[in-house]
């Protein structure tokens, strides 16, 4: 019995990556594309979320310093840190708007025209990823937005540089996996282009 419902874990996920491979891949492509633009031209990918879609950032973050499969040269990129620790960098115990205003702090602060944000949330509607892409536009930045169901809040205030990489689909462990997915090609479309085809 539970050898069958891991099994059904492993078909619905493969389900929902097939369906959603030809609705996406455009969008991944115009990313891959975006960040070819910011890091070729000496800028940087600055990468947040919440909660585990923080810990995809991160990943992301660090495979664009020490690469994927192959070796090349470092692209610069960071984290974007929503948790205790930036909060106490930035004023203690912080509450309400204030404390939603933590990822937005951090681009204000680090970002600068030309670089780029990217953004992972399972449902869109995060306040502090929705002032941070805020925050964004008002450095001159464009973002990257990786989200599930039908993008939520954040789809409404992207501008027409940014990218909306949107997974219709309401579960979040099923978004996530298709995120996951997306970073390794976003990562592997980069690789190409820089290095070319792998033999």
């Amino acid at each position: 019995m539970l050898e069958q419902h891991i099994q059904q874990h492993f078909i619905d996920s493969a389900d929902l990556h097939y369906q959603v491979s030809q609705e996406i891949s455009e969008s991944v492509a115009n990313a891959v594309y975006a960040l070819l633009a910011c890091v070729t031209s000496g800028n940087k990918v600055m990468c947040c979320g919440n909660g585990l879609s923080w810990a995809q950032a991160a990943q992301f973050a660090a495979m664009c310093v020490s690469g994927l499969d192959r070796e090349r040269p470092e692209l610069a990129a960071l984290v974007i840190d929503g948790g205790p620790l930036a909060q106490a960098q930035l004023g203690g115990h912080l509450t309400g708007d204030k404390l939603n205003q933590v990822a937005a702090r951090q681009v204000r602060t680090l970002g600068q025209s030309g670089d780029l944000l990217l953004v992972i949330s399972v449902d869109g509607n995060d306040r502090s990823l929705l002032a941070a892409v805020q925050a964004a536009h008002e450095r001159d930045m464009s973002a990257i937005v990786l989200t599930g169901r039908s993008g939520g809040n954040l789809a409404g205030v992207l501008s027409e540089t940014d990218v909306l990489v949107c997974v219709p689909h309401d579960r979040p462990t099923r978004v996530r996996e298709v995120h996951q997915l997306v970073l390794h090609c976003l990562m592997d479309g980069i690789d190409t282009q820089l290095l070319g085809e792998e033999e």
